[in-house]
């Protein structure tokens, strides 16, 4: 039996993203989107009240993180996370690999609401996936190059099972946070 294996894997993370994570995602409100949980919670937040070690982002809002992260990592809002899944996941990958505009952190323009962080996660996830599904087989073979650092030997299908990965993985903990703002954990964590 032949595998389109091209298929295969963007149809993984498309089938969780049609069925699973976007769904989850509508009706996102800014108070959910910034709501923190914890104390001294890591969040995208207005330019200058950031308390943590460094605030990236070059526009009004900034991303809070430290290098190297702390043991253990504080806990992280939706804001966050999808600022993550933008910058770190689907937006660092597809510039080098698909041609999209380059993105970093630090100089990444931060969205400052609900609304506006879905439809630039709508917009990097459609050029990430167009992306793969543009591979076949040879694209899937061929090295990643330079702009994956230690694993630039790896083919490609390393990077597309990692970014699968990766964008379940910050999916799942952004339902969680919608979960337990949803039950009324807002009105006790904080």
């Amino acid at each position: 039996m032949a595998l389109d294996w091209n298929a295969l894997l963007a149809d993984q993370l498309d089938w969780h993203w049609q069925h699973q994570l976007r769904p989850r995602l509508t009706g996102l409100t800014d108070e959910e989107y910034f709501w923190e949980p914890v104390p001294d919670c890591w969040s995208v937040r207005s330019r200058g009240t950031g308390t943590a070690p460094v605030q990236g982002g070059s526009g009004d809002f900034t991303i809070d993180f430290a290098h190297p992260e702390p043991v253990p990592a504080p806990v992280t809002t939706i804001a966050w996370r999808l600022g993550h899944i933008l910058v770190g996941v689907l937006g660092a990958r597809s510039a080098p690999h698909f041609g999209a505009a380059p993105v970093d952190y630090m100089s990444y323009v931060y969205p400052g609401t609900a609304t506006e962080a879905l439809d630039r996660l709508d917009a990097a996830y459609t050029q990430w996936i167009t992306g793969v599904r543009g591979l076949g087989d040879a694209g899937l073979t061929r090295e990643c190059g330079p702009a994956e650092g230690p694993y630039a030997k790896e083919p490609l299908a390393t990077l597309v099972l990692h970014i699968n990965r990766e964008t379940i993985h910050h999916g799942a903990e952004i339902s969680l946070l919608r979960d337990l703002y949803a039950h009324g954990a807002a009105g006790w964590c904080g």
